[in-house]
Order: structure tokens, then C-alpha cells, then sequence
């Protein structure tokens, strides 16, 4: 970790490090605001998209500090990385970020294009839609996603009316798809990626670029 100690709480979804032993707060859209309190921690990190804003402000009026970013592409993954970490009082930027911001920008220029839908949810579909970081990193990485106009982030989906793609992208979070489990709805060639590699912002981005355009290829090799 870039600031041994420093942790008082985490979400019950938080995975990363292994060996991470803090307090649980809850999930990101239901939080223990409550225990949040009696931690009495110096900083909340929260975002925009995953926590609510009535949680944030209860974690406010409780005189607590919080700090809410928002990353829609990575650019901004690494401007708000930094912010995070000099908040938290992390001297200089660690390895990992420098090794991530050299990882990606590295990347030759992509090839021949391809054309994808990237679901993100079944029972109902859903797809990644405008402005998000996924939808950013797949196209630094030759993927064009084919609802990127759409004027929801996360539309729903008929399968029924999908335009003509080359590759579905199938993450393993937040819905689990696995090879038994989505690709069998498509025609076109699936991508089963890693959800950590294609949506976290964090020290897993250094070895993003390597391990999802190797996904990547694979299934666009396929078609």
C-alpha cells in the first residue's frame, strides 16, 4: 500500500489488498453512516457514481471530511489518484502510479478498429453507454464502443436490436459473465475481461493495457 496504516474502513466489496483487515462500512450505495462516525476517520474517499449524495451529506453534518471524485476517463483516473493520495498524506507519487501513467502512454497507436457493445448487466441487459472510464480505456486500446452517444451511461438493452458489432466485451463485474454464462447470447466473437482491469482506477491500471489487449486480440482473432 502506498500508505501503510492509513486505512480505518473499507466496503464490504473492497478486495485489494489480500490481506486487507479493516473495519466494513457496508456497500457503496448503503453505507453504515453510523459506524462511518464512530470511526472518526480524518477522510472519506467517495465518488460521484457509486455513493449517493444524501450518504455523503449525513457523513458531512456528522463534521466529517469527504473528499468525492470523479473519473470519467483516465486522464482523470491519474489527476484524481494523485489527489487522493496527497490527501491522505502520501509523500511524492509511488511506483505503482508512475508505472501505471508509463504503462498507457506507451501504447502504440491502435490498428484496424473494431466495433463493440460492452454489457455490463443481464436480467435486465445492460451496456456501457456515454462517458464512462471503461468506455475510455477500451478505446485507447482500438475498441470502439457503439453506444459511446447514447444519451444514458448505462442503458438498458434489447438484444434483439443490437447493431451490427465485431466483439462483445464481457467483464466479470459487475455482473459475473463467464464462458457459460452471456456469450452464448451473441453472435459476434466475446471477450470475457478482467472488471478490475477494465473499470478500477488504482495500481492495477499499470498492468491494464497488457492483460486486456491480450483479451482483446484473442477474440477479435476469432471473428
Amino acid at each position: 500500500m502506498s500508505a501503510p496504516g492509513a486505512l480505518a474502513g473499507a466496503t464490504d466489496w473492497c478486495t485489494h489488498p489480500a490481506d486487507l483487515d479493516v473495519v466494513r462500512i457496508g456497500g457503496t450505495k448503503n453505507p453504515a453512516v453510523d459506524r462511518i462516525v464512530e470511526l472518526a476517520p480524518d477522510l472519506v474517499v467517495a465518488n460521484e457514481e457509486e455513493n449517493r449524495e444524501p450518504d455523503l451529506t449525513a457523513l458531512r453534518e456528522a463534521g466529517l471530511e469527504v473528499l468525492v471524485t470523479e473519473v470519467r476517463d483516465l486522464p482523470q483516473a491519474f489527476t484524481e489518484l494523485a489527489r487522493v493520495l496527497a490527501a491522505c498524506g502520501v509523500p511524492g507519487r509511488p511506483a505503482w502510479l508512475a508505472q501505471a501513467e508509463a504503462a498507457w502512454a506507451a501504447l502504440p497507436a491502435p490498428g484496424q478498429r473494431v466495433r463493440a457493445v460492452v454489457p455490463i448487466w443481464r436480467r435486465p441487459w445492460m451496456a456501457l453507454g456515454r462517458d464512462t472510464f471503461a468506455g475510455d480505456v477500451l478505446a485507447r486500446l482500438g475498441v470502439d464502443n457503439v453506444y459511446a452517444t447514447h444519451t444514458e451511461r448505462y442503458p438498458r438493452i434489447a438484444l434483439g436490436e443490437l447493431p451490427d458489432v465485431d466483439l462483445v466485451v464481457l467483464p466479470d463485474e459487475p455482473y459475473r459473465f463467464a464462458p457459460d454464462d452471456g456469450p452464448e447470447s451473441f453472435t459476434a466473437p466475446c471477450a470475457l475481461v478482467s472488471g478490475r482491469h477494465l473499470t478500477w482506477y488504482g495500481p492495477s491500471l499499470a498492468e491494464a493495457p497488457l492483460a486486456l489487449g491480450a483479451a482483446l486480440r484473442e477474440a477479435a482473432s476469432r471473428s
